[in-house]
């Protein structure tokens, strides 16, 4: 039986070999800085799991995942950073007990809808919960009406620019362009030092592996069965009775809250959250890493994060003018050459190859001990 409940048996040995690769191989052979830029690849490994339920198997094209990324981010960054403005770290400010960019443009109190963020609990909450209803009210209101396609990409591209220039203009709620920097610590627990990093590192891989089990779960149910069939002919799917619009806007849904998972994870790990992780560049990035490692394919959407973000730091250190020429280069080669990405390559040329190895190496069918001694001399 090579079929489990969430994953087939090559399924779960690909886990199991992406487990040993970040919580052994990584930590044993990385220092803690290229550890710590690891995780921040990884928060984007978040963004691109959920593209491939929405993109890969909805059929549905995201150009604004960047969008959900800062919702989670700046929920996140906004508990952090009211923990960083106490009284006593302020004290020097004309306002006391508010964050400094408030201070800088002239705030005197706390606005409102801030004050529920010094909770953890509602923190948490927001994280999951803004990001998902802000996603169920743009997929209600466009799948309703039966907006997809290319006309959808544009639409959740603009919502990534409107809300980038909202939160540039709202400097005074939001620490405008700079965005919100000096994030320092977690109900009391200092976030800078390396061990804290090193927990965070293996407390995201935690977290990631559980976004990967919920993936496959609905990859293998008969709701991931409905989206590919709604994929591939969505009217058949609408004509059989089923609500396409109601699986869209579940798909996007849960895209978006993962996207929004891994924005909380960057601002606790990086310790600043800016728009320049919400507009439009980074929202296509995301696409490209899913792109990269195979849009089908859960796993290589974590290598193929993981492999872009290092070439990005590699490459953009020596040549910085021509790594976004390069990063469009391999977008544009890998769809045009290999349109499953490296969980394609795999699948179509390293995997049979693995395959036959095995099989020539295992004995032959009848190939019996019985046989060798009906082949042997009589003693």
């Amino acid at each position: 039986m090579n079929d489990s409940r969430f994953a087939t048996r090559s399924e779960l040995i690909g886990i199991l070999v992406l487990a040993v690769f970040l919580v052994v191989i990584l930590p044993l052979c990385l220092d803690v800085f290229r550890l710590n830029l690891v995780a921040k690849y990884l928060t984007y490994a978040f963004v691109a799991l959920g593209l491939v339920i929405c993109w890969g198997y909805g059929g549905i094209l995201s150009l604004g995942q960047g969008v959900f990324f800062g919702l989670g981010g700046y929920c996140m960054a906004m508990f952090l950073k009211l923990e960083a403005s106490s009284v006593e770290n302020t004290k020097i400010q004309s306002t006391p007990g508010i964050p400094d960019f408030m201070d800088w443009n002239q705030i005197t109190a706390l606005p409102f809808f801030w004050k529920p963020f010094h909770s953890l609990t509602f923190t948490i909450a927001a994280v999951i919960l803004v990001p998902g209803i802000f996603a169920l009210i743009i997929g209600a209101a466009m799948f309703k009406r039966r907006v997809g396609g290319t006309y959808f990409a544009i639409i959740t591209q603009a919502v990534a620019a409107i809300l980038t220039i909202l939160i540039v203009g709202q400097q005074g709620y939001t620490g405008g362009i700079n965005g919100m920097t000096d994030l320092r610590t977690l109900k009391g627990w200092d976030i800078r030092p390396d061990h804290a990093k090193i927990v965070l590192y293996f407390f995201e891989v935690g977290l990631l592996f559980a976004c990967i089990f919920i993936a496959q779960f609905v990859r293998h149910s008969k709701l991931g069965r409905i989206l590919v069939a709604m994929r591939d002919q969505e009217d058949r799917v609408r004509f059989s009775g089923y609500s396409v619009a109601n699986f869209k806007i579940f798909a996007f849904c849960i895209a978006a809250v993962f996207a929004a998972i891994g924005g909380a994870m960057f601002a606790l790990n990086v310790g600043f959250m800016s728009p320049s992780f919400v507009g439009i560049v980074p929202s296509i990035e995301m696409v490209i890493y899913t792109a990269v490692g195979g849009r089908l394919s859960i796993l290589g959407a974590v290598y193929g994060t993981i492999l872009v973000n290092f070439a990005k730091t590699s490459l953009s250190e020596s040549f910085p003018e021509l790594w976004l020429f390069g990063l469009g280069g391999l977008f544009i080669a890998v769809v045009l050459a290999f349109p499953n990405g490296l969980a394609g390559i795999w699948g179509d040329y390293v995997q049979p190859r693995i395959s036959r190895l095995i099989a020539a190496r295992k004995p032959k069918a009848g190939w019996t001990d019985n046989s060798v001694a009906d082949g042997a001399p009589a003693e």
